[in-house]
């Protein structure tokens, strides 16, 4: 057996093995000597079939089967002796096996395609910026918060009469009733001109308006409508009123505050503001820290400069799917699966450079911390805990124990990751929310 490498860009090549009779035929001629004893064939005793039929019948299956479990055993051992990093599978040339003829030839030819990365060089030093956000929560911050949840967990009323931050409910028609919806929605969401038009009517009343007067974005946001729907809504609209919708600012007392963060948790507004003041302060943390994360996997990544094989792995993953994604497919989600395998590699990378491990008691106590923050968000947290084994070892064996290896990686990232940000230094700064709010825009 002859295997070579042939590196024909910076990060593809391919494999090429060539087999003789000496390395498949003794293993061919042993297989089918076990057929022979075992095979039950019309005319014959159990296992007295002569060599040669049972060759005749088998022998062709028997050979391709041997062939193909060589050929992955040699180039699986071939590919754990290189130093670089094999990304996918090997895909097989399939023109080369197209055209052999398996009763006549002796010596075989195969070809493999592979994608690589050579040695990834990654010092963390000074020159890989990052820096290290939290966002500020201040009164401003605190008073649109409480406003909101005010609006939100007001009492709901149906007046007589319409008043700006109602919710209208009806029927949105054309003018010659060919085509109409029933929906609801906020007069505020309307531009003030057309919001007046909804603003001091009664149950039943109808309202004509031109469609022109709508937004193109405002019919989306305002009252729903989908793009098809879009195509009735031309010239002169009417809509008529079967109920007005209005909430009633909440006041600031017990009951409020038990509907907020249960029974008895605060007791006076003092209270009230400093746990939502608390609460949100928690919740921007968590929101920083993933976004200095990225930020900081960004520049990892940069620093890398990890050419991936495109041409290959675009080619592997149409193939690895096939019949699930199009070619289309692969192209679109191509720089998403991109960007996640090259952090995946440095993260590795790194990983065994700083001999960083995930441990089984990892994986654990972070899949607990996820069933946590789900449940407390369904606001059954506390009444989960004696449960808790239960649910983690459910999760972990889940998806054919996916999820186990997915929280495996999750955990060494958070170990690579909190390694990186100790040996950089990462710059802090302090950021407001609106200032928070532009760096996602970007």
């Amino acid at each position: 057996m002859e295997i070579t490498l042939d590196k024909h860009s910076a990060n593809q090549a391919t494999i090429k093995i060539n087999l003789k009779e000496s390395d498949y035929q003794p293993k061919v001629d042993a297989k089918l000597k076990d057929y022979a004893k075992k095979a039950n064939i019309k005319g014959f005793r159990p296992g007295k079939a002569p060599l040669g039929m049972v060759k005749n019948l088998y022998g062709t299956s028997v050979l391709v089967e041997e062939i193909n479990t060589i050929l992955g055993e040699s180039l699986n051992n071939y590919l754990k002796e290189q130093t670089f990093k094999i990304l996918g599978d090997p895909l097989p040339v399939e023109s080369n096996e197209e055209n052999i003829d398996w009763k006549k030839q002796k010596d075989f030819e195969f070809d493999y395609k592979i994608g690589f990365v050579e040695n990834i060089d990654l010092p963390l030093d000074a020159k890989i910026k990052a820096t290290n956000y939290s966002i500020k929560v201040d009164d401003k911050l605190v008073n649109e918060t409480i406003e909101n949840l005010k609006s939100q967990y007001g009492n709901s009323t149906n007046p007589e009469i319409s008043e700006a931050g109602d919710n209208l409910y009806g029927d949105l028609a054309n003018a010659d009733s060919t085509w109409s919806k029933t929906l609801t929605f906020p007069i505020d969401k309307l531009t003030k001109k057309l919001g007046a038009k909804f603003i001091g009517v009664s149950k039943d009343a109808v309202i004509e308006f031109p469609a022109k007067d709508v937004k193109k974005a405002q019919w989306e946001e305002a009252f729903g409508l989908t793009e098809e729907e879009l195509a009735h809504v031309d010239g002169e609209l009417n809509f008529t009123v079967k109920n007005i919708n209005r909430t009633e600012i909440a006041e600031m007392n017990q009951e409020f505050f038990d509907k907020i963060f249960g029974p008895d948790q605060v007791k006076s507004e003092e209270e009230f503001i400093a746990k939502v003041q608390e609460t949100l302060q928690v919740n921007y943390n968590k929101e920083a820290a993933l976004f200095t994360e990225e930020e900081l996997k960004k520049s990892l990544v940069e620093k890398a400069n990890l050419e991936l094989p495109e041409a290959f792995l675009k080619e592997w993953l149409l193939k690895a799917n096939q019949g699930k994604v199009s070619a289309e497919d692969v192209e679109n989600e191509y720089p998403a699966y991109a960007r996640q395998l090259t952090w995946s590699l440095i993260s590795n990378h790194l990983a065994t450079a700083n001999d960083i491990k995930a441990e089984h008691e990892d994986v654990i106590e972070k899949t607990k911390q996820m069933v946590r923050e789900q449940f407390a968000a369904s606001g059954l947290g506390s009444q989960m805990e004696d449960s808790m084994d239960m649910f983690v070892d459910n999760y972990l064996k889940g998806e054919e124990g996916q999820n186990y290896m997915n929280m495996l990686t999750s955990v060494q990232n958070d170990k690579v990751l909190a390694m990186v940000k100790e040996k950089l230094k990462l710059k802090d700064k302090e950021i407001s929310i609106d200032e928070f709010k532009e760096l996602l825009e970007k």
